[in-house]
């Protein structure tokens, strides 16, 4: 061959590879498919902090990623944590510095049963960020954020929010599935978004709280600080349904009997029934008789 490499025209590639893909097909005809026939056991997920801020140090002359998740756990293999604090190193004079305290902090996800569920509860917490080592950014007095997706049922998203919320010293009243806006000369301002809830066929997320923060203490020129920041996050994602199995006492399909008595083949064609031996019989009885009868009166004549 001369050492070259002999290839198929593109068209007869084409062609095997469609040819590939039908073969590749199910070949069973009248069986029902399972619903959601792709072995996913669903998904779930929570979190009671994310953060996704920049920080800036000493007049932006030191910039500082702050990204920091507590508690964050995912199933199927289902898990839970308690963890009560979230520390970041190396922005407050190289000592750790607490992002986030609190009495409660449980996140908890699960998928069993056909069911995958994400949970979080988030209670009597204080959230700080660099350049307000006094001033917490938010404090929570307690929420909680749940997902639930079922395999036959629409997933569903909540978020509660029990006792007060206070953002940048000043206490807040928030609107479900609303934006507060909360702002503090020479400290910075916080929009707040509260209990959004997103929802598809087989999908489900609840945010108990999302801030956007911008923060910049111009009187302590110390730090600046700018990103978003989430409590309370739970996801879920729906099971495939079981696949669907055939009643007791049922064939299936390709196999079934015909309905109705047995009847006997030869008698098909001609319209014959189950009777007809029964029918015939009596009708060989009475011609038997019947001809008894005309050769006795044959006789008496003679």
């Amino acid at each position: 061959m001369n050492g070259k490499n002999f290839r198929m025209p593109a068209r007869r590639l084409a062609t095997v590879a469609t040819a590939t893909a039908l073969t590749a097909a199910p070949a069973v005809l009248g069986v029902a498919s399972p619903a959601h026939a792709t072995g996913d056991e669903g998904r779930a997920s929570a979190v009671v902090l994310r953060t996704g801020l920049d920080v800036s140090l000493l007049n932006k002359t030191v910039n500082v990623p702050l990204a920091v998740s507590l508690n964050e756990v995912q199933a199927p293999q289902s898990a839970e944590k308690t963890t009560l604090a979230a520390q970041l190193n190396g922005v407050d004079g190289g000592e750790p510095f607490s992002v986030l305290s609190a009495q409660v902090a449980q996140s908890k996800a699960t998928v069993e049963d056909g069911k995958a569920e994400g949970y979080t509860n988030l209670a009597h917490a204080k959230v700080h960020v660099p350049g307000l080592p006094l001033l917490s950014l938010i404090e929570v007095g307690e929420v909680t954020s749940k997902a639930t997706c079922e395999a036959g049922k629409e997933p569903t998203a909540s978020s509660n929010l029990l006792g007060d919320i206070t953002v940048l010293g000043k206490k807040v009243t928030l609107t479900a599935g609303g934006t507060t806006n909360v702002d503090v000369p020479g400290v910075g301002e916080v929009r707040i978004d509260y209990s959004r809830t997103e929802q598809t066929s087989r999908t489900a997320a609840a945010t108990a709280l999302e801030l956007k923060v911008s923060v910049n203490p111009l009187k302590l020129n110390v730090a600046e600080v700018e990103g978003t920041l989430t409590l309370a996050e739970a996801t879920c994602e729906t099971p495939a349904e079981p696949a669907q199995q055939a009643e007791p006492g049922t064939e299936p399909a390709g196999d079934v009997e015909p309905q109705g008595e047995p009847a006997d083949e030869g008698l098909a064609e001609t319209g014959g029934n189950s009777m007809t031996p029964y029918l015939a019989g009596g009708a060989l009885v009475l011609l038997l008789a019947g001809g008894g009868a005309v050769a006795v009166a044959r006789r008496g004549r003679s």
